[in-house]
């Protein structure tokens, strides 16, 4: 019996496409979109951001220096975290199962992206009881130590956690500790998991 379902956050609740904050940064350096990608790769920053290794103001400077970028902080802060569009699974759904199971949302993620999604998706994230976050919590997917985190804020043994992710490895990894989990890849496909486990909403 499920006891706590737990969410990614890109791709599963809310789309995104990095390559809108590549063409927002091009108006702001002489690079294109595809330099733009290759060089932020190059730098390495973006993994320790993701686990709140590097501060935000010094990613920032850092990776403007890579790209000889012109802009302030805050300029750069709306082109960076211009990346998301819409929202895949409704309130509804989300609101259904909040009041039935611990509902957390488990997400590699940087401060400056976040930021972006409280300051938009409100709405959306008042369903869940706890958020588990790679910039806060100094781990991410696949690390079994994030997974290990979500599990004790859930309050219940993995077998009882539902994960869902559109990326295998992180499926898998869920699966190594003793989670639950399926690999999304529609809002009607998890519908029709969670279905098929007994979860409803």
């Amino acid at each position: 019996m499920h006891k706590a379902i737990v969410f990614d956050l890109g791709k599963v609740l809310i789309p995104f496409d990095f390559q809108l904050g590549y063409r927002a940064l091009e108006s702001f350096c002489r690079y294109p979109a595809p330099e733009i990608r290759r060089r932020i790769g190059s730098t390495g920053l973006v993994g320790p951001f993701e686990k709140g290794l590097i501060e935000p103001r010094d990613f920032v400077a850092q990776l403007s220096a890579a790209l000889d970028l012109d802009l302030d902080y805050d300029a750069f802060c709306r082109a960076w975290g211009g990346i998301f569009t819409g929202q895949l699974i409704p309130d509804s759904l989300l609101e259904g199962l909040a009041a039935r199971y611990r509902l957390l949302l488990l997400s590699n993620t940087n401060l400056i992206h976040f930021q972006i999604i409280r300051d938009n998706y409100s709405s959306l994230l008042r369903h869940f009881h706890d958020l588990v976050l790679s910039f806060e919590v100094h781990a991410a997917k696949p690390e079994p130590e994030i997974f290990q985190t979500a599990i004790e804020r859930a309050g219940c043994r993995p077998q009882e956690c539902l994960f869902t992710d559109d990326i295998a490895d992180n499926v898998e990894a869920a699966r190594l500790v003793g989670m639950d989990a399926v690999q999304f890849q529609s809002p009607q496909q998890l519908q029709d998991e969670m279905s098929g486990r007994g979860i409803v909403w």
